[in-house]
């Protein structure tokens, strides 16, 4: 399926239909990239609670599946540990992004194929990103032998279709695998008419071994220090550490000021680079939003390195000139399919509607003003679906305001109209709470 029509509730609703009938004997696994580990158990907490699922992940780990009906776990982790993965029974297996596997002879996807169950599934926007033989991997695990050898699929199937383009094989192909494979497009016209104009998705990412300790550190330092303050100086510091800390979520190198911007330092950043990855291959564009005109700098340089784009930059420093070429290559040329957008300076009054995907890299916690820089695409002149995505760090301050947000009305009509100086307001109990990893 494309990005975006629910691959993933699909999967958890197929386990919680199975656990309904007794028909889940063992537990479900889950083998995802470590970017979706955090997004695989929301949506497990938030629309199937009765599931007990669990992670198998970070430091402190521990592989107990007596009494789980799933467990999320990454390719990684899969290929260190697979001797343990192996000694369990698993009722079904379900790999996110089975794309990961394409390599028949790389030591994940084999490790992937040596695990014992009763069913397997695959999801993937993109099976085939480059070769044929990658598609014949992921038969290979789903239906070994299906497709014959990898030899004879490649000798009847993939030289006459890539070298030659040969139709009648194309066909034949289709045919043979369509009845294992449910592939629904925003494009179809069957499929557009159930998906709202706006899909907002909560994306979880955790904090990176740097992040945590930095984050930790500012912490401990600060909140002693509000403690024992009172009034405007108070309030001043409360801004100070929400800042510092919503830097250390966007990356250690926001914060610090120095080194290089690396994707494997912080979790949005990995986050990010995943999703466009997956929204370029679609051949759509996207709208990356920072409040940081900083941020904005080192987004440049870390989609420069790792996928090797110059993504646009919209900020305050421009010219009206300039803003104006910019936006018009956006629109209508193809400079770049990416557009990162400093909140300030395009949050309103821009048309962006040739994009039909957000990324909101760090929130403001004001629904109003996130709600106008998303309409920068999502307006009159949009005919497209528009995909919203919501960086969240899990465990730390952004999970717990977006939460409290959330869940109270109130909270929100309140953070609409003093945007964020109500956090400012909270006891030090409260904000300790706020605050503090978990």
């Amino acid at each position: 399926d494309d990005m975006g029509l629910g691959k993933t509730i699909q999967a958890i609703t197929l386990i919680l239909k199975l656990k309904e009938e007794k028909k889940l004997d063992h537990p479900a696994l889950v083998i995802c990239p470590t970017t979706l580990v955090g997004n695989w158990l929301k949506e497990c907490n938030k629309f199937a609670p009765s599931l007990k699922a669990l992670t198998y992940h970070g430091p402190e780990r521990q592989l107990i599946t007596a009494h789980a009906d799933l467990v999320i776990t990454t390719y990684g982790l899969l290929r260190r540990e697979v001797e343990k993965f192996k000694k369990r029974n698993w009722s079904l297996i379900i790999i996110d992004e089975a794309q990961n596997i394409k390599n028949v002879d790389s030591k994940q996807a084999k490790a992937v194929k040596a695990l014992k169950t009763g069913g397997s599934i695959a999801l993937s926007g993109t099976p085939v990103e480059n070769r044929l033989s990658e598609l014949w991997s992921i038969f290979d695990y789903l239906n070994p032998g299906y497709l014959g050898t990898r030899q004879n699929f490649s000798r009847r199937f993939a030289m006459p279709i890539e070298k030659y383009r040969d139709q009648k094989k194309i066909a034949l192909l289709q045919k043979a695998t369509s009845p294992f494979i449910m592939r629904r497009m925003k494009t179809d016209s069957s499929i557009i008419q159930d998906l709202p104009d706006k899909i907002v998705k909560n994306e979880y990412c955790y904090l990176s071994k740097e992040q945590t300790a930095i984050y930790q550190r500012v912490v401990d330092t600060n909140i002693q220090e509000i403690s024992n303050s009172e009034g405007i100086t108070r309030r001043g510091l409360v801004f100070k550490l929400m800042t510092s800390l919503k830097q250390i979520c966007n990356h250690p190198v926001h914060y610090t000021k120095r080194g290089t911007v690396v994707k494997e330092h912080s979790g949005k950043a990995e986050m990010t680079i995943s999703l466009l990855e997956k929204i370029i291959s679609a051949r759509e564009k996207v709208l990356l939003f920072t409040q940081y005109k900083e941020m904005g700098n080192l987004l440049v340089q870390l989609i420069q390195t790792e996928l090797q784009i110059t993504p646009l930059f919209f900020h305050g420093s421009l010219t009206r000139k300039k803003r104006e070429i910019m936006i018009e290559d956006f629109q209508n040329g193809n400079v770049s399919p990416i557009m990162i957008i400093s909140l300030k300076a395009g949050g309103t009054g821009l048309n962006l509607t040739a994009a039909t995907n957000v990324i909101h890299y760090d929130l403001w916690w004001n629904p109003a003003i996130e709600a106008q820089a998303t309409d920068r695409t999502y307006r009159i002149g949009q005919s497209k679906k528009v995909v919203v995505h919501r960086l969240i760090t899990i465990g730390t301050f952004e999970e717990k305001i977006n939460e409290m947000i959330s869940a109270k009305k109130e909270l929100a009509e309140l953070t609409v109209s003093t945007g964020e100086k109500w956090l400012s307001e909270l006891s030090n109990q409260e904000l300790k709470e706020i605050f503090k990893l978990s």
